[in-house]
């Protein structure tokens, strides 16, 4: 991967020619834009097309735009944000007509695009929906879900109807925290149900796909915060990709990222978008990123050189072992190695 071997001189843009970026974690976290999130951006569109490709499945793709507008990404239009209703959309369509009745969870930004498409929306398992889509939105509450648990009470397979999640994320970033995102919604109906959503939204490859069909990209640059959703589902759809440290994973889970969802930069903020990627350099069973270094020793992973910048620790650290093909938990890691000074809600 490109973490391992990069040119000379070359930052994570150098040959892009879009930026698609998630939003949660990596623009803003509740309503506030993050640290040097604009103007980084705005920079980086400068030159290339900039898009957005989001889980969050409570606003419409105008309502997200003039969001990001607000906060100083003045150029967004609404075909610039690539939701997850969307992707939730094209999945319904190959299962289910336009016209039927589909039992919606979730808010607006899932009801718009469901009635653009030409479904009907109800709220009640009474109404006998063709099928049930699940998105997140703050007021989602109990009796939401135990109406979609009673219309997918019986199995696909044994004659029951369709049931597709917009997204499974766990958690997602806000002003005061992490609090629960879609995937603890998806899996309080599961538990009552036994049964399994299809997912429209990332990891799955159908929202990449559509983002770059949509911005005729050649070489896109993926931004995300989660390695489980935002990096998995770039690299499943063939997309380099960035983990920024302001949403939320943090170092350690970049250590015990699996071979599935490692991303091909890591980065502090956005910031370093814009500055020269650091190239990994291995000297027998020393590893480093600039000035910082680790050794590896059977169990044992040493800290050669803590370095001047936190961020080339943490790369060097998942560089070497990442190269090992071994689990983290096999091996003893000293607390430094996944400090975490960097910024989050």
């Amino acid at each position: 991967m490109a973490l391992f071997s990069r040119r000379a001189r070359t930052t994570p843009l150098d040959g892009v020619d879009a930026v698609l970026a998630d939003l949660d974690g990596v623009v803003y976290a509740g309503a506030g834009a993050l640290p040097y999130a604009i103007e980084s951006l705005n920079a980086a569109g400068a030159s290339r097309r900039l898009g957005y490709i989001t889980n969050n499945a409570s606003r419409r793709d105008a309502t997200v735009a003039d969001h990001l507008r607000e906060l100083g990404l003045s150029s967004t239009q609404p075909d610039d944000v690539v939701t997850s209703p969307q992707a939730a959309v094209r999945l319904l369509r190959e299962r289910v007509a336009p016209g039927a009745t589909i039992l919606v969870v979730g808010g607006d930004g899932l009801v718009f695009e469901l009635e653009k498409a030409g479904y009907v929306v109800t709220r009640s398992a009474d109404d006998a929906p063709a099928a049930v889509v699940q998105g997140f939105a703050p007021h989602v509450g109990w009796e939401h879900l135990a109406e979609a648990s009673f219309a997918l009470a019986a199995p696909e397979d044994a004659g029951g109807i369709p049931w597709i999640a917009t997204n499974t994320d766990w958690t997602i970033p806000q002003a005061r925290g992490i609090a629960p995102g879609n995937g603890t919604l998806v899996s309080a109906v599961h538990t009552a149900v036994g049964r399994l959503a299809v997912v429209a939204g990332k990891p799955e490859r159908a929202i990449f796909d559509e983002a770059v069909a949509r911005f005729g990209a050649q070489r896109p640059l993926f931004i995300g915060d989660r390695l489980d959703t935002d990096i998995a589902g770039a690299q499943a759809a063939g997309l380099d990709s960035v983990l920024v440290l302001t949403g939320i994973d943090r170092p350690k889970h970049v250590l015990a990222a699996p071979p599935t969802s490692r991303p091909t930069y890591i980065l502090g903020d956005l910031r370093e978008l814009h500055e020269e990627y650091p190239d990994t350099e291995v000297r027998g069973d020393v590893t480093s990123v600039r000035d910082a270094a680790v050794r590896i020793d059977g169990p044992d992973i040493h800290i050669v050189a803590e370095g001047s910048r936190p961020i080339d620790l943490v790369r060097a650290g998942a560089a070497a072992i990442w190269a090992t093909g071994r689990a983290i938990y096999g091996f003893r890691v000293p607390e430094r190695l996944y400090a975490d000074p960097f910024h989050r809600p």
